[in-house]
């Protein structure tokens, strides 16, 4: 094992994490992990599902609608700068258990809100946590995964968030027709107990602790990982990689637009805002234009909602089996052109009935999560292991205001007089923006993330 001044360097920890074999600690970690991203997404749709109550009940305009919506959205875009930043300088574990913690507190004061006024600021310090949890997340699983398989790793643990969407829109659809909308977010502060359990039974990232010079403590977490991972195969370890890369970067902020880091943030930047551009001008919308523009019950819409996180869902997990194959790059172009595609159709169809845009919308959605997914997986191999949690967190910043901006400019075409034939066609078009964008990415198949970054 390759040792500096008899401590071991870098590579040697990568390589240590590149030989272990799958096993019950990583299915550990990753549902811990997933657990609480689970919560995150649950709690991230909340607004959505309770949106068509509210509107009646504190006689909202279209204009608060949208800002009770984006709110919390305005939330996650600070939330992932800051949890970008504090990632890299506290640890992956501590800053996902603050940013789950502050998620499951908010969540519970949104419940008492009396008033759009309160219920807007609360969502907002919500978003906060929801921001900075999921690609922090993200980061962590990328650095304890191995090479040859992260992306099926990492994008079945990303199934979970689209699971938690879907959760959300499933418990809404009895829930707050029977119990009100308030239970909702009663129920969104269980990720509470999960932020107080995390820290104690998921070990820091070895990589980021000696990134941070912290050598021995990176020394006795991969041992006592490699000793869970012993026990749990029953089997002989088999001996590290002599040909690791070490990760010798210690830059900062500034390094992610210089070099060869400017194109991949650039590139990264604007298939977040694409992603999710068109996502939340989709799903925020939904209910609501389920139950305003073509009078169907509250639960129908939510069971039209819940068609669209199920075939997310599946979309996440074709993705999650092939992208190990086919590359990131070839996945995240099909996936844009098929966005493209069902969009489109919609638009030229005319959307002229609830049924029809429940259909179409759920095909975009099978589109839609696996590009999503896929970029949980590809921001963070793009950035050495000082800047890697600050890079995908920058990325979440342009996602935030995709989020932002989606449901914004949908619902001022909707508040002008536009028909949905207009929302559709232009969420198209970004969407085929989106697939040029992907075209220039870097590839990362296969390649550990010293190698990507050394």
């Amino acid at each position: 094992m390759a040792t500096v001044a008899g401590k071991p360097a870098l590579g040697s920890i990568a390589a240590r994490l590149e030989r272990l074999p799958h096993s019950r600690w990583h299915v550990k970690v990753r549902f811990l992990i997933g657990a609480v991203t689970f919560f995150e997404a649950f709690d991230q749709l909340l607004a959505a599902s309770a949106l068509p109550v509210l509107m009646k009940e504190w006689n909202l305009s279209t204009g608060q609608a949208t800002f009770a919506v984006t709110a919390a959205s305005i939330g996650m875009l600070l939330g992932a700068l800051a949890a970008g930043w504090m990632g890299d300088r506290i640890g992956r574990v501590r800053t996902v258990a603050l940013g789950v913690a502050v998620t499951g507190l908010a969540s519970l004061a949104v419940a008492f809100s009396g008033g759009i006024e309160m219920f807007s600021l609360f969502r907002f310090v919500q978003g906060l946590g929801i921001g900075g949890v999921v690609p922090v997340a993200a980061t962590y699983i990328n650095e304890i995964a191995r090479s040859d398989k992260r992306g099926r790793f990492v994008l079945l643990y990303e199934m979970i968030f689209p699971a938690g969407l879907a959760a959300a829109t499933l418990v809404a659809v009895w829930v707050v027709p029977n119990l009100g909308w308030r239970a909702m977010f009663v129920i969104g502060t269980l990720p509470v107990l999960i932020a107080a359990a995390l820290p104690r039974h998921v070990e820091e990232s070895p990589r980021w602790l000696l990134a941070r010079g912290r050598t021995q403590e990176a020394e006795a977490a991969i041992s006592r990982i490699e000793a869970q991972v012993a026990r749990a195969t029953a089997e002989q370890l088999p001996l590290p990689a002599a040909d690791v890369p070490e990760d010798t970067s210690r830059g900062g902020l500034r390094d992610l637009f210089q070099g060869r880091y400017l194109r991949r943030t650039a590139v990264l930047s604007g298939l977040w805002f694409v992603a999710y551009y068109v996502n939340h001008g989709i799903s925020a919308w939904l209910p609501s234009l389920y139950t305003r523009q073509f009078g169907l019950d509250l639960t129908t819409a939510l069971v039209y909602t819940l068609l669209s996180n199920f075939t997310g869902l599946l979309g996440t997990l074709v993705v999650a089996l092939l992208i190990d194959r086919i590359g990131r790059r070839p996945a995240l172009v099909a996936a844009l052109c098929g966005t493209m595609l069902s969009l489109g159709v919609l638009a030229l169809a005319g959307a002229t009935s609830g049924g029809q845009i429940a259909v179409f919308a759920s095909c975009t959605t099978f589109f839609l999560y696996a590009i999503n997914a896929g970029l949980y997986l590809y921001s963070p191999e793009l950035y050495p292991t000082c800047n890697r949690a600050k890079g995908a967190a920058f990325g979440g910043l342009w996602n935030r205001l995709g989020v932002i901006v989606g449901p914004i400019t949908v619902g001022a075409v909707i508040s002008a007089g536009g028909s949905l034939s207009i929302v559709f066609a232009q969420l198209a078009v970004v969407a085929a923006v989106g697939a040029v964008i992907a075209w220039f990415a870097v590839e990362t198949k296969g390649r550990t993330l010293e190698e990507l970054n050394s």
